[in-house]
């Protein structure tokens, strides 16, 4: 299949992006950008005014028509008029995909009505909570999990690949019932004392699937490092995984999808 066919024809996917470390307000465009060659009609919400504001993103109203959301967020603090639509939307059924920091998605003080959200996104949305990371120098080693090696998502992705993405601690999540695609060894993890112990397992679920109690596919990887859409392999997996969650992994291409490199920016 070429990069120009309709796999996506139809579909309304929303990317909703608020943080401040990873530059999300860049890389989700592009990403959106690349949904438009498949047919999509795409959205893209940032933060307000700035994506270190965790207060606002204006717009959320477009998750009510949506067939797809995408989360790339960190500690966000939204009114209660814009989360409701967050709700609303996983309240209906409908397929989530989540990038790295949206395992910790929220930050409310916990006398705060929405303080069950700031694990409760990550526990029972995507799969996982925010735990810890084995270093902001450190990178990550990426390979197929066992026997994961037929799922769909996995289409045209390589077994292995290195990732700039310093490995997020995962287990003993995502919850039974996930199925784990790829795994992550972390590489030169940061001897700092304090973000991982001598009891930490090396290697930890970097992407994953499962399917939410009240239905909707969910695709969950704590990759997303800026760099790491420099990568085939990543893009090509993001691409996978919106199809899969709009289950439509049999029109799946059978060739990279993305052409397109991401230039500039460093991270903040």
């Amino acid at each position: 299949m070429e990069a120009s066919n309709d796999t996506l024809r139809g579909r309304r996917i929303v990317f909703v992006c608020g943080e401040d470390e990873y530059e999300s307000e860049r890389t989700m465009p592009l990403l959106a950008e690349e949904a438009r060659k498949y047919g999509a009609w795409t959205t893209v919400l940032q933060a307000d005014p700035d994506p270190a504001s965790p207060v606002s993103i204006p717009g959320l109203e477009a998750l009510r028509t949506a067939d797809l959301a995408v989360f790339y967020i960190r500690f966000r603090q939204l009114p209660e008029e814009q989360f409701g639509h967050i709700r609303d939307y996983l309240a209906s059924g409908k397929p989530v995909v989540g990038l790295r920091t949206s395992t910790h998605a929220f930050q409310y003080p916990q006398d705060h009505p929405l303080a069950e959200w700031n694990d409760g996104f990550g526990i029972d949305v995507l799969g996982a909570p925010w735990i810890r990371h084995f270093g902001h120098s450190s990178s990550t080693s990426v390979s197929v999990a066992w026997g994961a090696e037929p799922h769909p998502i996995l289409r045209g992705v390589p077994t292995h690949f290195e990732c700039r993405s310093w490995l997020y601690q995962v287990l003993p999540y995502p919850p039974e019932g996930a199925q784990i695609l790829l795994n992550g060894a972390t590489v030169n993890p940061e001897d700092n004392g304090w973000s991982y112990t001598s009891e930490t397992p090396r290697v930890q679920p970097v992407v994953w699937t499962r399917t939410r109690a009240g239905g909707g596919r969910v695709f969950t990887t704590t990759m997303g490092h800026p760099e790491d859409f420099e990568l085939s392999a990543f893009r090509r997996l993001l691409i996978n995984g919106m199809h899969w969650a709009l289950e439509l992994e049999r029109r799946i291409p059978e060739q990279d999808p993305l052409k397109q490199e991401i230039e500039g920016g460093e991270q903040r």
